[in-house]
């Protein structure tokens, strides 16, 4: 996505157009009707694609011609992170549409609505609770857009829109699968459910206690609650989201399904080589006593004490 680099911004201080960069309530309006287009772009994508062709290609199309939109409005706003939200909000009416369609109201069907839809909402509150205008996006994007500045659209588009989109998308695929089965639900398929709402209410205790902490000890390292266990509690919930998803579908289509797991482990591939280095180099850097933190604290799991 590309941002708005403020540092040789010619937007004049005090105009029309820099309060409303500034002000976080055209940003919500903004980013609502964003979302509310590009919701209406992919179906129609998807219903206009040839019905012959496969279910996962007409899927994809539609969710990459959203994401193409979304990324289209970041560029015109200068602001990457209007793309932050699609990660949580496209898997919840994706999969809604497809329940309708499909007529998916099987009790794996609707644990997996309802799982998705938790998550995804406590994922987007969290979301909305950190933004603060159309001026300031992820420092991460602010750190690409100076490390490659000629490619720069280049990185935007691919690195943080879509890649980000084909990830989710690859995890989506057991659900996908599992509300075209119409099966009857195992054991395994409520273990798998309760894995989704365990993960997501980790993600949920996780986000509340560290607003807290940071509130409350501004400038330190959070090391209050399930923060005392693991470095990044929050990505052990939305990596364990998606095993859950799949646990899902192969408690009612066996084996023959064990491919689409690729997902959920591109997924934990993403967040261990790629967002917690990142994450803790920063971290490092502007934290000192980051390093003794680390040392005592498991990075995902705790650590077994010897």
């Amino acid at each position: 996505m590309l941002f708005r680099d403020h540092k040789h911004t010619t937007m004049k201080t005090n105009t029309p157009a820099h309060r409303l960069y500034k002000s976080r309530k055209w940003g919500f309006i903004m980013i609502f009707f964003t979302y509310l287009f590009a919701i209406m772009v992919g179906v129609l994508t998807f219903y206009r694609t040839d019905p012959a062709q496969p279910i996962l290609l007409r899927l994809f199309c539609a969710d990459f011609v959203a994401t193409v939109f979304v990324w289209l409005i970041g560029a015109i706003f200068r602001n990457s992170s209007v793309y932050d939200p699609y990660w949580s909000v496209a898997p919840p009416v994706i999969f809604t549409i497809m329940a309708i369609r499909w007529e998916a109201f099987d009790i794996p069907s609707i644990l997996l609505l309802v799982a998705v839809w938790y998550w995804g909402i406590r994922l987007t509150i969290n979301w909305a609770i950190t933004f603060k205008n159309l001026k300031t996006q992820d420092w991460r994007y602010d750190k690409y857009k100076n490390q490659f500045p000629r490619i720069w659209q280049l990185v935007n588009f691919t690195g943080i829109n879509l890649m980000p989109t084909l990830i989710v998308f690859l995890a989506m695929i057991p659900g996908i699968y599992l509300m075209q089965l119409s099966a009857e639900p195992t054991f395994f398929t409520y273990i798998g459910f309760l894995v989704c709402i365990g993960a997501a209410t980790l993600q949920l205790i996780a986000d509340r206690q560290i607003h807290a902490f940071r509130r409350n000890n501004p400038g330190k390292v959070c090391n209050a609650g399930v923060w005392s266990i693991s470095r990044h509690p929050n990505y052990v919930g939305e990596i364990a989201m998606w095993w859950g998803v799949f646990i899902m579908l192969i408690s009612v289509g066996g084996n023959e399904y064990l491919w689409t797991g690729t997902g959920a482990l591109v997924n934990t591939l993403l967040f261990v080589f790629i967002s917690i280095p990142l994450m803790e180099k920063r971290q490092l850097q502007n934290k000192p006593e980051y390093a003794i933190y680390r040392k005592k604290t498991g990075m995902l799991f705790p650590k077994i004490k010897q």
